[in-house]
């Protein structure tokens, strides 16, 4: 079973839904499986930028896809939305690595190092740190998930490019993802828009074709440690 070879498993996600459109599929499958599923979001909107109303509703709409998935905790880690970059690193380092510590996760899935927000590439490098493998205690396996409408725009040989070698089988999953991912009506856009459910299930359908299943997510493979 998948479980056996992921054990317990930490979700990182730079804002709220990027989870779910990366790894939501993984995520049901593990959470079927009777492994322990947790979901950390790093970010979450701050004022003036975002009204207090739009943030509350999108934590609800998390609160329904994860336990749609069947999640056993989501923790909110409240960084500012789209402003890691004006964080002090060692601050967002130190929080995950407390977080890490005290989980202590056989698995991390993260967003992709070469995603065109720069949240998803600073939360991918702090959460590097927080896995480095010289404790006692870290995650022996690290897999990058793609999450569409940031993946996919990042500059073509110019910034890392993600070509996944590791595909995961959601075909008894897909729906149950759809599922979770409408319960983020704030985020869903109208097709041919990549927030739409049409096109995370054309992403899954080509995704699972290349390894000859009829649905599949893909990573990119950081660290296996056997």
């Amino acid at each position: 079973m998948l479980s056996d070879v992921f054990g317990r498993t930490l979700v990182i996600a730079p804002h709220a839904d990027d989870e779910v459109l990366g790894a939501g599929g993984t995520i049901a499958r593990l959470a079927s499986e009777g492994a322990e599923v947790r979901i950390v979001i790093v970010t979450e909107g701050k004022p003036p930028h975002y009204a207090s109303e739009a943030v509350s509703r999108v934590r609800e709409e998390a609160r329904r896809a994860h336990a749609i998935l069947g999640v056993g905790r989501t923790d909110w880690m409240g960084f500012p939305a789209a402003g890691l970059a004006e964080t002090a690193v060692s601050d967002l380092n130190r929080a995950l690595f407390e977080i890490v510590s005290a989980y202590s996760p056989q698995t991390l899935l993260l967003p992709f190092v070469g995603d065109m927000h720069v949240d998803h590439q600073i939360v991918f490098t702090s959460a590097l740190v927080a896995a480095r493998p010289h404790q006692e205690q870290y995650p022996r396996l690290i897999l990058a998930y793609e999450t569409l409408s940031e993946t996919n725009w990042n500059a073509a040989y110019v910034t890392p490019s993600f070509i996944p070698h590791v595909f995961i089988d959601i075909e008894e999953h897909l729906e149950t993802k759809l599922e979770a991912m409408s319960a983020f009506q704030s985020q869903l856009r109208p097709t041919p828009h990549e927030r739409a459910i049409e096109t995370l299930r054309a992403l899954a359908t080509l995704r699972g074709a290349t390894v000859f299943s009829q649905a599949a997510e893909a990573f990119v493979m950081v660290r296996q440690v056997l």
